[in-house]
């Protein structure tokens, strides 16, 4: 099995060349930019040939420019219990995260399509685990409601792909886009809880 170039001889100098050319690709994805190998060297200072030995394409750099945070939950420790006051708090760090990451996001969507079969960093569908621990207080006082299949329902309306088709196809802002994803997020809560309720 190969050895990748950047995990062999003066590692420490090879993985701060790597990291330059990751933060100079998340900057051109910021700038709206979709960077070719080229582009990121170029910015970051260093030479294609070098470039390319850490990032034979561009689907390799762009999969490496996603960001890498992954924590547990969006909410902070002090986030509400009551349910529609917890998820508005869940909702409002999420769309945060959403507009922060925007372009990589545009970009691991766009890739996700080109090749669904090879999910790129944020195609994980980690936010169905963020939204079910903001839906632990329907789970704990509610069990007639079935939280993995809301969180499911919730993320699928309110995701990046919502909010791009709000603003790129509905012509909403971004604010706009962000309102209408709390609602629907709420209105989906509500659903669930009258829907169990009449059971």
């Amino acid at each position: 099995m190969a050895i990748p170039y950047e995990a062999s001889g003066r590692t420490r100098q090879k993985s701060r060349t790597r990291q330059a050319l990751v933060d100079a690709a998340r900057e051109l994805l910021a700038q709206g930019a979709t960077p070719q190998v080229e582009h990121a060297a170029e910015r970051a200072g260093i030479s294609r040939t070098t470039a390319y030995r850490y990032f034979p394409n561009q689907r390799a750099l762009l999969m490496a420019a996603h960001p890498q945070i992954s924590p547990e939950t969006l909410l902070d420790a002090d986030a509400p219990e009551e349910p529609h006051a917890r998820l508005d708090a869940f909702m409002a760090a999420f769309t945060g995260y959403n507009l922060e990451w925007e372009p990589q996001l545009r970009t691991a969507l766009r890739l996700a399509l080109d090749e669904p079969g090879d999910r790129p960093v944020l195609r994980q569908g980690r936010a169905v685990g963020w939204l079910e621990h903001a839906l632990e207080p329907v789970r704990r006082t509610r069990p007639d409601v079935d939280v993995r299949a809301l969180a499911v329902a919730i993320r699928s309306a309110t995701g990046i792909e919502a909010l791009i088709w709000l603003v790129d196809v509905a012509g909403q802002t971004r604010q706009d886009a962000a309102e209408t994803v709390r609602r629907t997020a709420q209105a989906l809560l509500a659903a669930a809880l009258a829907d169990t309720a009449r059971r």
